[in-house]
């Protein structure tokens, strides 16, 4: 009898020990680093294989840039972000049926795609591109808005300028938001649309640029120019992605929601890999909005704004395919993938000989929706550095007159109706800027 006492209590005592190994093990998957450890400048290096070779340049001062002692990244649990049901309904409705077809001057196009992810289990052949069509159509809202957001620019010699826009951003096909249709009346023909207008610095204000992407994919962006001196609307060359936006280190083709905002047509993907890297999701929306909780000279965040968390993202190498390269300012885009969100948030820019460039991070943040939820998109604030010419863009998107806005919340900002697609969808809007 005490045999058997004594082997039931060994069994319970094995099967314990091992629940709470698989228990630590799962936690040590989920938080590979321990919440609450505090990366510094001194440690770094600990902690690199959770960093992008850009946030590790930053760190090392390998090109001029370097965070300093006084940046600190303060880990926090890794979170879980899930998509609205719509979005997540969507998915499982209509995922099944896309399919990827080539064109002969070598683009890819998706086809049979109706809203939600397209590949929700991205695989071969073509994982890299699949990984790039589902950032492009990772969950957005009908109506993102904000009438205050803003830049701030940093030179070599320390100068800081500053500016601020009205911001409308709107999906017109393939909606995945409660009590919208999944194609947006006012937009046939439409896939998305960009509105921004400078209302600070005074000498600029009324300046506005709006960017039409079609909901026919091979077809090119439209993006049209508000010159208030002129009172007149110029349509800018197709050819003119790799302009700055409004004199930033960001072109047409860099931030959307999150770092890349190209015709997925004019691109390959290769899949790179796996990796687990650092992401700041849930910053404070209006904490991100003041410059003073951002250390200088790169603008990265004080442990107040938000935890950093290690998240799992897919790694891909995005180049313009061979026949639209010519004269390309990119060489190469290196994407990483947020597995949850599907939106990429740190990128590494290289020029076409292949050095690299730029480092971009756009960590977005959590929106409210009016029906209820709040939900990952852009939010909060981006950073786009310069590491040849040694410049910077800060960006805020939520800020000092309240978070970014969605759908009906979008309806009167301060008195400003931003759901108006005719006023701030349009070319004719552009044309009412100074009535």
């Amino acid at each position: 009898m005490k045999f058997r006492v004594l082997l039931v209590c060994a069994f319970l005592l094995c099967a314990f020990s091992t629940t709470v190994v698989r228990a630590q093990e799962e936690e040590s998957a989920t938080n590979p680093i321990p919440p609450g450890t505090v990366i510094t400048e001194q440690n770094w290096q600990q902690y690199k294989q959770y960093m992008t070779p850009g946030l590790q340049y930053l760190w090392a001062g390998t090109y001029t840039w370097k965070f300093g002692p006084n940046v600190q990244f303060v880990i926090g649990p890794t979170m879980h972000y899930p998509n609205p049901p719509e979005y997540i309904k969507n998915t499982e409705k209509y995922s099944g049926q896309v399919k990827i077809g080539t064109l002969p001057d070598g683009r890819h196009v998706l086809q049979n795609y109706v809203a939600g992810l397209p590949f929700p289990n991205p695989a071969d052949p073509m994982k890299g591109w699949k990984i790039l069509a589902n950032d492009w159509y990772a969950y957005v809202p009908h109506v993102i808005c904000n009438d205050a957001s803003g830049q701030v620019f940093r030179d070599r010699l320390g100068n800081v300028t500053m500016n601020q826009f009205v911001l409308v951003l709107r999906i017109y096909n393939h909606i995945s938001d409660p009590g919208v249709p999944i194609q947006d009346p006012d937009g046939a023909g439409l896939y998305y649309t960009e509105y921004f207008e400078l209302s600070k610095p005074e000498q600029a204000r009324y300046t506005a640029v709006m960017t039409i992407y079609y909901d026919d994919q091979t077809k090119n962006e439209d993006t049209f120019l508000f010159v208030p001196a002129l009172r007149r609307t110029l349509r800018l060359s197709s050819a003119a992605r790799c302009s700055p936006v409004f004199g930033s280190d960001a072109t047409n083709d860099d931030t959307r929601h999150g770092a890349f905002n190209g015709n997925i047509t004019k691109f390959d993907a290769d899949y790179v890999g796996e990796k687990q890297i650092l992401e700041m999701p849930n910053p404070d929306p209006i904490k991100s909005g003041f410059i003073e909780n951002f250390v200088p000279p790169m603008y990265f965040p004080k442990p107040e704004i938000g935890k950093w968390e290690v998240r799992g993202v897919d790694v891909i190498n995005v180049k313009r395919i061979p026949s639209l390269s010519s004269g390309y300012c990119y060489g190469s885009r290196v994407l990483y993938c947020d597995k949850e969100s599907h939106n990429a948030m740190w990128d590494e820019l290289y020029d076409t000989n292949m050095k690299l460039w730029k480092v971009s991070y756009d960590p977005q943040g959590l929106v409210k929706l009016p029906g209820g939820g709040s939900y990952w998109t852009n939010a909060a604030w981006g950073n786009i550095i310069d590491m040849q010419n040694v410049h910077e863009s800060w960006v805020y998107l939520s800020g000092p007159t309240g978070p970014m806005r969605s759908d009906s919340d979008c309806a009167n900002v301060n008195g400003l109706n931003l759901t108006d697609a005719g006023r701030y969808g349009s070319v004719r809007g552009l044309s009412e800027i100074m009535r």
